[in-house]
């Protein structure tokens, strides 16, 4: 098994799991219908780009939350500091952080930090992916009968109803089995490892089915 050595979880990460042993409901913000921030969200990514800048200097950032700007910097951090609030806020697997590194004109870098599994998934532009120092590949299933399928549904339900709808009328009792996680970034890694594990079960999985844009 080929491996590397690859960023370890900073504090920021840690940051999340201890928050959430006193987390209080009374503290989230509803930005718009069913999408949520806390206090979680903005002081996790305040401390990613503390931690970011001191590595990277030249670089700028575009940010979920806006604690950081872009300005024409030769490059850029990306940085989701909570994805899967909702999740986190009841206290329900998955949430990750998610940082990715562009230059002006191409992704150069990806990081996807799952907090309740210690699950680091990595890769980088003509490089292999990793989930803790171990390459990843995705599944070799072929027939769609065998898929199991993630579909990561948005918070804006208005405009994505119609699709939602669509997609379980078309996939229920043709795949073979269809999962909402609550977290986007967590079922593309999941996607790119080619395996879902939950105690003793493995299911091989296809493909993530994503409609958010």
């Amino acid at each position: 098994m080929y491996a590397v050595s690859q960023p370890k979880p900073g504090i920021f990460f840690f940051f999340l799991k201890e928050e959430r042993k006193n987390f209080r409901r009374e503290s989230v913000v509803e930005k718009h219908a069913h999408d949520y921030v806390s206090y979680v969200d903005k002081e996790s990514e305040v401390r990613i780009v503390k931690a970011l800048s001191a590595l990277l200097p030249e670089a700028g950032f575009i940010t979920e939350e806006g604690s950081a700007t872009y300005q024409d910097e030769p490059y850029c951090w990306v940085i989701d500091p909570l994805d899967g609030t909702t999740n986190y806020i009841h206290d329900e697997a998955p949430y990750c952080v998610c940082i990715a590194l562009r230059s002006r004109t191409e992704l150069l870098l990806g990081v996807v930090y799952e907090v309740c599994r210690d699950e680091c998934f990595c890769a980088w532009r003509g490089g292999r992916a990793f989930m803790n120092g171990e390459e990843i590949h995705v599944s070799g299933v072929r027939d769609i009968k065998d898929a199991f399928v993630f579909a990561e549904l948005p918070y804006n339900a208005q405009q994505y109803k119609q699709t939602a709808l669509h997609l379980i009328d078309k996939l229920y009792g043709v795949v073979g089995g269809i999962r909402m996680n609550g977290s986007a970034a967590a079922a593309i890694v999941m996607l790119l490892w080619g395996v879902l594990m939950r105690g003793r079960k493995l299911f091989s999985e296809m493909g993530v089915i994503r409609q958010r844009l």
